[in-house]
């Protein structure tokens, strides 16, 4: 068999450049390779891997994508398989998810054609969890008022004390209580917040209930510090701080629109480290510059986000911290998780190719033309 006639992986990730030279633990670059492309030689699959994704034809993507038998991208640079891209990639059987979070695939499109999609759940929990908590930190303390006076030569502790608060004594209300929700509100009890609230189609188990009210108990002798709330309203109504912690799907798409955000107190603050389609981009923006809010988070309703997007420049003259805390989409991509993450294709990519199909189940976005027992499936 020829080079050419072996079958392809084809992988999207991003350009580590200098970064990849200096660093060989930047797995999730293209000039790394997620580390895999020995293994996947040897399994006797070729393997392209670009950066390259446009929606044109001339891309590198499109280009190879009628050869492809398995794509790989990750949720920080994904490639966006729509339907008419699952219908011009025809030796298609795998997708896979480096990381976590599937919405760049058009599942509909892939159950048609049984073509099966995983992900690697829980490689970036903890990593995301504590990137929501900076990012409240950030805002709430003024952080980014702070650094500013700090590097610009300035000394203007008013400035930055105006606009100055604690999360301990706060309501803090998280939108899904799944993993990273779960683990946002572990890392929470140790400020002393004064309630956490949370909105989830299920409540959360009663051992996780008790967890976090002994936790509570223990450090800050506040005891059942952990509430459910059936409406949306009330929570964004109740809460000091807002961290939407849920997946994108058809009925959560544009969810956080002006009306949502009405409810909220004014100098209230809104983080996202899910998916920046879960609100109405230009509702947010203007409830920024208009100082009803504070926002911040990582992820973008497109990404990379174009240049004019309003998030990276919608400001609120008035505080807190300007307004606006976002960071291009790293909150589950550091170093640790890379390891993680590409371990965790090596897993599915061995089960496939050994024909075991014997996958995690929490790894099962869609299957045999099915959606798994997860939230993409459940909430459709």
């Amino acid at each position: 068999m020829t080079e050419s006639e072996k079958p392809l992986v084809l992988m999207v990730l991003y350009a580590g450049d200098e970064h990849a030279r200096q660093e060989p633990r930047l797995l999730g670059c293209v000039e790394n390779e997620l580390g895999i492309r020995s293994f996947i030689e040897s399994r006797g699959y070729r393997l392209i891997t670009t950066d390259s994704k446009a929606p044109e034809p001339e891309s590198t993507f499109d280009k190879y994508l009628p050869e492809a038998e398995i794509v790989i991208t990750t949720p920080f640079y994904p490639a966006y398989l729509d339907a008419s891209r699952v219908e011009a990639a025809k030796k298609l059987k795998l997708c896979i998810t480096a990381g976590v979070g599937s919405d760049n695939y058009d599942l509909d499109a892939l159950n048609k054609r049984k073509i099966p999609v995983l992900e690697v759940t829980g490689s970036n929990v903890g990593s995301v969890a504590e990137h929501a908590v900076m990012t409240m930190l950030i805002l709430l303390r003024n952080y980014n008022e702070g650094h500013y006076q700090a590097t610009s030569g300035g000394w203007d502790i008013a400035a930055v004390a105006k606009d100055e608060f604690d999360i301990e004594d706060k309501v803090i209300a998280s939108v899904g209580a799944g993993r990273i929700g779960q683990r946002i509100f572990e890392r929470l009890i140790a400020f002393n917040p004064k309630k956490l609230l949370y909105y989830d189609y299920q409540p959360l188990h009663e051992s996780v209930v008790d967890k976090l009210n002994a936790a509570s108990k223990l450090f800050n002798g506040v005891d059942n510090i952990i509430e459910r709330v059936d409406n949306l309203d009330d929570l964004f109504a109740q809460a000091d701080v807002v961290t939407l912690n849920c997946p994108l799907y058809e009925k959560s798409k544009g969810m956080v629109n002006s009306e949502l955000i009405s409810r909220m107190k004014r100098g209230s603050y809104l983080v996202n480290t899910a998916r920046g389609a879960l609100t109405v981009p230009d509702d947010v923006a203007a409830a920024v510059e208009d100082g009803h809010i504070a926002y911040g988070g990582d992820v973008w309703p497109e990404e990379p986000a174009p240049i004019k997007m309003p998030w990276r420049y919608m400001h609120n003259p008035y505080g807190p911290a300007y307004g606006n805390a976002m960071t291009i989409h790293t909150s589950g991509t550091s170093l640790d998780d890379q390891a993680r993450y590409s371990y965790g294709v090596k897993q599915i990519l061995t089960q496939y190719f050994d024909k075991t199909y014997d996958y995690r189940p929490q790894d099962i976005i869609i299957i045999d033309g099915e959606y798994a027992t997860k939230s993409y499936g459940q909430r459709k």
